[in-house]
């Protein structure tokens, strides 16, 4: 049998692979506090800096800063204000810069060497950094502290999400890949009560780390991915997985029996790696264009989830709100990409054009008093680029063959990372004019949109195991008509070049 027959015997979203997707989708909440960290730990309160002369002729002039909001942050502890305040949205970048890193580097790692080693050294690593980030003397030590757990993360966040996705049949990707992203939706809520319970920023950082450590207990005895030691050649290892998956799950000893394919016949086979991305005729203009639609859905969403920082008010409730108003995005792209008329690919670009208008519209309104505001438009431009976001994860995901889909992962989330990497530095923009920072999340969302319409829609088509399954004209023939034109085409040009 397939791999997918053999998960719809075993079970594809049995009892104990729902227990080992809760653990995974919990992490999620760890996984956003560490994200939003900077913006509660970096909060900039309200100040007014005294002068006053000192000197027997009152030539020496002395300043003194005074806070008159009672906030403790590292602005508060180390003066960064004025020249200095350039270092808050620095530590916020050098988290996702980290990211950007770990992507690179520990992606395709763990389509190498497997997604629980990977998985388990990155999250162990972040725990220990987020309790160095809470411990730091200086703002250096700090910055760099905030670089190394961004790294972490990078390598153990991307491999939670392919984890949750490979434990269950692929008719179950969507629910979990949602889930997963919805809980971190919650986790940025949950964050900003955190904040308004415990005020000091050295509690907070420890705090929010704490959860880590105990998801990790809970990881260590999580299985191999059953989907990638298949794609590896280790049929034998996979198919004891998946007999354990079917008498956790209630059905009893079962025999599963895998299907060897042409690619996974000798288990040390040398796996395809991350320059196949960009030279594999088909994978080489899917991987372009979803780099780029990754890298706007993370400008957009991050950049509105900061900007939450610049807006005057009750800052713990508007990390709260910037949070919650994700969480309707979920159950209405669920709806709409498993409905044939939309699918994946049309949703998703619908999604980021809408919230590239909706922050269009936030120039042309007033900002705030009224129901139609700008803080309004942008809370429904959150929504929407959330679930786009959503949507590109399981998307991705289903777009890659198993033997290299973390690295395409890894690949587009280092695309993703760029955007993280800038948006703290976007609300600032307004400097310059109050609607620089909606203009630019309009042109990215839109633009975005446009582009994700060249993808083929996957929504019922099988995934592909291997490359040679996704170059086999059978696998072609269930693609749209016009892109599967446009792919036929890339591997007839291919195959022309070789053959000269």
């Amino acid at each position: 049998m397939d791999l997918e027959e053999a998960f719809q015997v075993v079970g594809e979203f049995g009892r104990h692979q729902k227990r080992m997707i809760t653990i995974l989708v919990f992490l999620q909440i760890y996984m956003a506090c560490q994200s939003m960290l900077i913006i509660l730990v970096g909060a900039v309160p309200e100040y007014h800096v005294e002068h006053f002369t000192e000197g027997v002729d009152g030539d020496v002039t002395q300043h003194s800063v005074k806070f008159t909001e009672d906030v403790s942050s590292i602005v508060t502890e180390w003066y960064l204000i004025k020249h200095q305040a350039y270092k808050v949205n620095l530590a916020g970048s050098l988290f996702f810069a980290g990211v950007l890193i770990g992507n690179v580097l520990f992606g395709p790692l763990s389509d190498k060497i497997g997604r629980k080693p990977v998985f388990l050294t990155g999250l162990f690593f972040e725990v220990l950094f987020g309790y160095g980030t809470a411990l730091a003397p200086s703002y250096e030590l700090f910055a760099v502290s905030r670089l190394l757990v961004g790294l972490m993360n990078g390598g153990m966040s991307l491999v939670c999400f392919v984890l949750t996705q490979e434990y269950v049949g692929k008719s179950y990707w969507a629910m979990t890949g949602t889930l997963t992203n919805m809980t971190f939706a919650v986790g940025i809520a949950l964050f900003g009560a955190l904040g308004y319970y415990v005020r000091p920023w050295r509690n907070l950082a420890t705090v929010a780390n704490c959860p880590g450590l105990l998801i990790f207990l809970l990881c260590v005895n999580l299985p191999e991915s059953p989907r990638w030691l298949y794609s590896r050649g280790h049929t034998k290892q996979a198919e004891d997985i998946l007999q354990y998956f079917a008498v956790r799950n209630g059905k009893g000893r079962i025999l599963v029996k895998l299907r060897r394919t042409v690619n996974t016949s000798t288990p040390d086979a040398a796996s395809p790696g991350v320059f196949q991305l960009f030279t594999h005729p088909i994978l080489r203009w899917r991987t372009v264009v979803l780099m780029y639609v990754w890298y706007a859905c993370s400008l957009v969403y991050y950049g509105l989830t900061l900007n939450a920082s610049e807006e005057k008010g009750n800052r713990y409730l508007s990390v709260a709100m910037y949070g919650l108003v994700e969480l309707p995005a979920y159950p209405l792209c669920m709806y709409f990409i498993n409905k044939q008329w939309a699918g994946r690919r049309k949703s998703m670009a619908n999604f980021l054009a809408f919230a590239g208008v909706s922050c269009l519209l936030t120039m042309v309104v007033p900002v705030s008093g009224s129901l139609l505001s700008a803080t309004s438009l942008a809370l429904v431009g959150k929504l929407l680029v959330s679930a786009a976001f959503n949507i590109v994860y399981v998307y991705t995901s289903e777009l890659y063959p198993t033997v290299i889909r973390n690295a395409g992962l890894g690949v587009c989330s280092m695309s993703c990372r760029v955007g993280g990497i800038l948006a703290p530095f976007v609300p600032s923009l307004k400097s310059l004019h109050a609607s620089m920072p909606f203009m630019v999340f309009c042109l990215s969302g839109i633009s975005a949109g446009c582009l994700g319409l060249l993808l083929p829609e996957t929504l019922n088509k099988p995934a592909a195991e291997t490359l040679d399954e996704l170059s086999s004209p059978t696998y072609q023939r269930i693609l749209e008509p016009q892109v599967q034109l446009l792919e036929e085409k890339n591997l007839i040009d291919h195959n022309g070049a070789d053959s000269d």
